[in-house]
């Protein structure tokens, strides 16, 4: 009789699939990038709060709560509709989002960091690239 591996084991393994993929390829995927940084600034201007690390942190549970469900809406329609990259910008910060409340775990939260600081140098590289308006 095998057992089911629990939600946090499921979510370790899929957190370091995430990470690695990222480390890989993701962060020379110019792209991508762009993409997680846009997305991650507007969700941190409207926390209003200078980075995602910071707007993680300013979450309130409800917003917190509304951003995954969101995330995991938007997520499957952009992969259903042929946007893999913005699914993949999607799934990044989810990951990074649940990674936070699996902080107990070690390698979770050294891995978070390692992930955060990616977000937050496409946040920062987003910022200084775009237009003013």
């Amino acid at each position: 009789m095998t057992t089911e591996p629990t939600k946090e084991a499921q979510f370790k393994q899929r957190f370091i699939s995430v990470l690695a993929d990222l480390q890989q390829d993701g962060i020379k995927d110019s792209e991508a990038m762009e993409l997680i940084g846009s997305l991650a600034a507007d969700l941190a201007d409207k926390l209003e709060t200078k980075s995602w690390t910071a707007a993680k942190q300013a979450m309130t549970p409800t917003v917190y709560d509304a951003l995954l469900e969101s995330f995991q809406t938007r997520g499957n329609k952009h992969y259903q509709d042929g946007r893999t990259k913005h699914a993949y910008a999607i799934q990044l910060l989810g990951v990074s989002l649940v990674a936070m409340t699996q902080r107990k775990d070690p390698e979770l939260a050294a891995g978070e960091k390692l992930m955060d600081q990616v977000i937050d140098s496409a946040v920062a590289h987003y910022r200084r690239s775009r237009p003013l308006h």
